[in-house]
């Protein structure tokens, strides 16, 4: 199990790694060795994550996020596929925690009399500015 938040835990058994061979600068080794690892993490089939939790991480994770609802997180920074595994738990637990905390309600709010005012008198002085008075104009 592996603990997002105290409320949020997700079983090893949801999450499917692939091994593939990591792209960049490395000599034969790249060629030779699957290092980078493919994380797969079934978001609207998840029993473990709330349904308002699924929806904020399906918006937030944008193009990540296959048609299936699938995340896939690409993880190829280290030199060792213990490290990228690591890796792209870190980031699937950030991407999680991220998803876990409810928006902000935003709340109404009129603007005071005195605030209102002021801003009347500001456009009046624009307007007045922009007019032309006597004079001002060459023929």
């Amino acid at each position: 199990m592996i603990e997002v938040t105290p409320s949020i835990r997700i079983d090893e058994s949801e999450l499917h790694y692939e091994f593939i061979r990591a792209s960049g600068p490395g000599g034969q080794n790249v060629n030779k060795v699957s290092t980078a690892v493919q994380l797969r993490f079934d978001v609207i089939r998840s029993p473990s994550l709330p349904a308002e939790v699924k929806e904020r991480l399906v918006r937030l994770a944008g193009s990540r996020v296959t048609e299936n609802g699938v995340l896939i997180i690409d993880a190829h920074t280290y030199r060792t596929q213990e490290q990228n595994k690591a890796d792209a738990l870190r980031r699937l637990a950030a991407w999680l925690q991220k998803a876990a905390q409810a928006p902000k309600e935003r709340k109404a709010v009129k603007p005071s009399g005195a605030g209102r005012a002021r801003e009347k008198r500001h456009r009046s002085e624009i307007k007045q500015m922009r007019r032309a008075g006597p004079g001002d104009w060459e023929d």
